[in-house]
């Protein structure tokens, strides 16, 4: 993969970090936050014309992709927000701007409520959200998600192929811009990668501790010290037009893009749609 082959290794806790970086030096910095169960390869389409824009930087989380997935590991959002900040620290980031998508979502959230407690960390300027569990009273699990919860977890880890998570895949993908075999290729790559897929229960503990972070998290959405954007897929079943509409009811002036025909993955499905609305975004910030 061309993605893996521009990459650089990131050392956070002994472990290998996978990481990209491109544009000027000089130029406002932008972290991108990918979801589960994927990577930062899930930004390749928005790559090339957000890094002529900004110094783009992105990694593969800790147990994601081509990062390190050790088995005997406390995967949590906090510590996942950790390695963004250290990672942001390792490359003399000041401050930056978030777009994040899914499980990244909550990373974004954990990092927004950081900026109003003290300590020495980047400031972060703006946040953009795409499809991910804002809320988890709107957070619609799907049944492979609750079952991987379930002591039944392991067992189904094992039973993952290409083939299982291609009809997953396109459960939560628009009508009209279904996965390419490409896509899906790419998609096992990273899950299957180091043996990632049998972690699969163990990261989806990310579905509990929005629950017992709510507050903390939903809080960190209402109370923003910086301009919060959504971009959303209105016909994803997991975040879809239910969650952009809780959004708009708990976000005060909120900012939302609804794009109704457009599946979980906006990023992927409608490259030149969230460009746009993106933009536009940063254009109002001036």
């Amino acid at each position: 993969m061309d993605w893996k082959a521009r990459g650089r290794e990131h050392r956070y806790r002994g472990h290998a970090i996978f990481s990209r970086s491109e544009g000027e030096p000089g130029a406002p910095v932008l972290l991108l936050i990918h979801g589960f169960p994927t990577a930062s390869w899930d930004w390749e389409a928005v790559w090339p014309s957000l890094a002529q824009r900004h110094r783009v930087l992105a990694l593969d989380m800790i147990g994601f992709g081509f990062s390190a997935k050790p088995t005997d590991y406390d995967y949590s959002i906090l510590d996942q927000a950790d390695l963004q900040e250290a990672f942001l620290r390792a490359q003399g980031v000041g401050e930056y701007h978030v777009l994040a998508h899914d499980y990244g979502d909550t990373v974004a959230q954990e990092l927004l409520a950081r900026q109003r407690e003290p300590g020495e960390r980047p400031a972060l300027r703006s946040v953009c959200f795409l499809n991910g569990g804002l809320f988890p009273e709107t957070h619609r699990a799907r049944f492979v998600q609750k079952l991987l919860l379930s002591p039944l977890g392991p067992a189904i880890a094992r039973r993952s192929s290409k083939a299982r998570i291609a009809r997953s895949m396109r459960a939560i993908f628009g009508r009209a811009t279904a996965p390419s075999a490409e896509l899906i290729d790419g998609f096992w790559e990273l899950m299957s990668t180091n043996g990632g897929t049998g972690l699969l229960p163990k990261l989806i503990g990310y579905m509990p501790e929005r629950r017992r972070h709510r507050e903390r998290w939903v809080g960190a959405l209402q109370r923003s010290p910086v301009p919060l954007k959504l971009i959303d897929g209105g016909a994803d079943p997991v975040s879809g037009a239910h969650m952009a509409e809780r959004y708009r009811e708990l976000v005060p002036e909120p900012d939302v893009t609804l794009l109704s025909e457009i599946g979980h993955y906006p990023q992927v499905e409608a490259p030149a749609q969230v460009l746009e609305a993106y933009f536009a975004f940063r254009r109002s910030l001036a």
